[in-house]
């Protein structure tokens, strides 16, 4: 067990929080101290059960002693080199794993920090290569209502989530956004896919008819996780697919939280049949030891770009940080425990349980849906009147208090463990989220 004990912080002032309601937490703060499998410790020593993996990353649970391991070996041997026209051996070695883990042909890997820059730029390689291929009028980009694609500019653009969007004014320009596929009167309590919503992916024609030869590329998440888990319909993404080919856009899969076995395989192109022409990731890539994300692209994506510039540098992007030593060693080990642990099979194999137990919360009063693909499940609850997002807020409270991490989206809990977890965990998770639901004033 990892015996680092940090002391209670003395001044709470310098660190402004991220997505927190900082005022609340410096009166009323919740520290995590300590983290091991599939349990966080606090300051206090209470022990709090993951129902989150940290936050939709640690899918091989907490203080993996490999991954750790591996960091610090590769600390002591190199903990820094650049690869702006130099390279060192172990981002190469890290890439050449990522591609033999995405879906056939997604097989050249572009390294960036987080699911934002890789939303970023998977945005930046589209429009690339729309240019070299002699497509340069097609500079617009098309997201999803209630789309999360990270905070960068690009990413938030193309999002569909208001609250990320409305403080901060003007975004990109030439962008434009699919419905999104929530559709509770036919489908409310569904289990996996939902039946009905595949004809939702037929507004890009409409878009299509609206802007001519204009668009460059789709950007959807294939589960979309952060505005509350909402499954794919069944067909949609098939037709999402078949209409891109047909108009000549890319598609995109941003698999930042579906990527690394948390529906049940490598990823969610995989399970749900799919392939895009890019794919982003973070999260899972590294079990979150060390920050960073990745994008894939085709061979037609890299090779139109790469080959279509006669000489120089052929793609007028990267960071200081893309392919890391460090964090390429903590993918290396990752990826390696995913492929020994058959990560994605144990999510598969425990499916079922975790299902029936998100479903069984449909009989707690004030919970109106209940969605779920893998190990992920979304628990809606009826707002408080007047206070939109407060009833959940108060759910999460209540559950960290009583010992289980949950996250909340609006009115909406997500749960998503470990891969590692077992039936008592699942029990408790939702166990501890019915007991927190009936406590907390509707």
């Amino acid at each position: 067990m990892n015996e680092i004990r940090p002391s209670r912080p003395n001044n709470l002032d310098a660190f402004w929080m991220p997505y927190s309601d900082n005022k609340y937490f410096k009166g009323t703060p919740r520290l995590l101290a300590r983290a091991e499998g599939m349990h966080y410790w606090t300051a206090d020593g209470q022990e709090i059960l993951d129902g989150t993996a940290g936050l939709w990353c640690c899918n091989a649970g907490h203080g993996r002693r490999e991954i750790t391991e591996a960091i610090q070996k590769q600390a002591a041997v190199m903990d820094f080199a650049p690869t702006f026209q130099l390279g060192h051996p172990i981002a190469f070695e890290a890439a050449s794993r990522v591609a033999e883990m995405t879906p056939e042909g997604l097989d050249h890997v572009f390294f960036v920090n987080s699911g934002s820059e890789a939303a970023d730029t998977a945005l930046k390689i589209a429009l690339a290569w729309q240019k070299a291929r002699g497509q340069a009028q097609r500079v617009r980009l098309v997201g999803r209502e209630r789309g999360y694609h990270g905070v960068g500019f690009g990413g938030m653009s193309v999002g569909g989530i208001g609250p990320n969007r409305k403080q901060f004014g003007a975004q990109l320009p030439y962008v434009d956004h699919l419905p999104h596929t929530h559709l509770p009167a036919q489908n409310r309590f569904c289990r996996g896919l939902p039946e009905h919503g595949a004809h939702l992916a037929d507004a890009l024609e409409n878009l299509v008819a609206l802007h001519g030869d204009t668009i460059a590329a789709v950007i959807v998440e294939p589960v979309a996780g952060s505005t509350g888990v909402l499954v794919p319909p069944k067909g949609y993404l098939e037709q999402l697919r078949k209409l891109c080919t047909k108009h000549g856009i890319l598609l995109i899969f941003d698999e930042v939280i579906t990527g690394f076995g948390r529906i049940g395989a490598n990823f969610g192109a995989e399970r749900l049949g799919v392939t895009p022409d890019i794919m982003t990731m973070a999260k899972g890539l590294t079990n979150a030891a060390v920050p960073m994300g990745a994008v894939a692209t085709s061979a037609e994506v890299h090779d139109t770009i790469v080959n279509g510039t006669p000489a120089g540098i052929e793609l007028f992007h990267g960071y200081t940080y893309s392919g890391h030593p460090l964090a390429s060693a903590a993918a290396i080990a990752t990826l390696e425990l995913h492929r020994a642990e058959d990560l994605p099979g144990r999510a598969r194999a425990m499916e079922p349980y975790f299902e029936d137990a998100a479903h069984a919360m449909r009989d707690v009063p004030g919970v109106i849906d209940v969605r779920n693909i893998g190990l992920v499940a979304g628990i809606e609850l009826e707002p408080r009147k007047g206070a939109p997002t407060a009833r959940a807020l108060d759910v999460f409270r209540w559950c960290f208090d009583h010992g289980v991490l949950t996250r909340v989206t609006g009115d909406i809990v997500a749960l998503s463990p470990p891969l590692i977890v077992e039936k008592p965990h699942v029990d408790r998770l939702f166990g501890t989220l019915a007991d927190a639901i009936r406590a907390v004033p509707a």
